[in-house]
């Protein structure tokens, strides 16, 4: 079986549309079997998205990019504070 990798948007709908197929008397474990995953990457997807929405998701992993690119940049000076730092001590 190959895997798919779904967006966030995917992600978000698919988790409403258990949400209503458990509303309507279905049981979770079918409501998963009908989107076509894993009950494993239900609750995990379920864990991450739970309670957003389209726009929320999106603004989501907006930030993380963002995080990820601060996270870079301040890794990157701290090593070249420490190259600087050594270089100016003399201990080369």
């Amino acid at each position: 079986m190959s895997k798919k990798r779904y967006s966030a948007e995917e992600i978000v709908a698919r988790l409403r549309q258990v949400d209503v197929l458990t509303s309507q008397g279905r049981s979770v474990a079918d409501a998963i079997r009908t989107i076509g995953v894993s009950e494993v990457t239900y609750y995990r997807w379920r864990q991450e998205y739970g309670g957003l929405k389209g726009d929320q998701v999106k603004r989501l992993k907006e930030l993380e990019a963002e995080n990820q690119r601060l996270r870079r940049a301040v890794s990157d000076l701290t090593l070249e504070k420490l190259i600087l730092k050594e270089a100016a001590s003399g201990n080369f």
